[in-house]
């Protein structure tokens, strides 16, 4: 009995670290960008980012794979500090499925609070770029063969009061 009880406490103690080594796939079809991208959202061209909860799309010439940028300002509830998230307009499960003849790709869409791939009829969170089920009869249009099904691509940022800095 005393043996059992033993193992037991092992085990339970051990399950944190085991839940801990599980290992999330990196996104395949992640663009890179080839370097930082720079915004000054206090600009007026940058209005919308001016409240919490403002969002523009920005693109950029650069040679990427990117299709355009979403830059969210978002609320931080850890600090008084402005945070901003940027996301990639690449939709993140099946980039290529709405392909049309001129070789134009689908790119994401903002419909606050949420983040839309229209083509596969998924929707993300744009607080956090997680994948939600908004109603259960529209479940996205992903393979289930297993397949890993993929969060928002999102970039780092870096905001110092004045530039907001966008990058791998």
């Amino acid at each position: 009995m005393k043996n059992t009880r033993l193992h037991l406490l092992i085990l339970i103690a051990l399950l944190p670290l085991l839940h801990g080594c599980t290992k999330y796939s990196e996104n395949p079809h992640r663009p890179v960008l080839p370097y930082p991208i720079t915004i000054y959202p206090n600009q007026m061209q940058y209005q919308n980012l001016h409240t919490i909860g403002g969002w523009e799309y920005i693109t950029s010439e650069m040679e990427s794979t990117s299709r355009g940028i979403i830059v969210f300002h978002r609320p931080d509830a850890d600090n008084l500090d402005d945070t901003f998230a940027a996301y990639d307009r690449m939709p993140p499960n099946e980039p290529d499925a709405c392909t049309d003849s001129h070789g134009n790709t689908t790119r994401m869409v903002v419909e606050f609070p949420f983040v839309v791939d229209r083509c596969n009829n998924a929707y993300y969170n744009i607080l956090n770029g997680q994948i939600i089920i908004r109603e259960p009869d529209m479940v996205p249009n992903f393979p289930t063969d297993g397949t890993p099904v993929y969060n928002l691509i999102q970039y780092h940022t870096s905001f110092d009061g004045n530039k907001l800095t966008i990058y791998n």
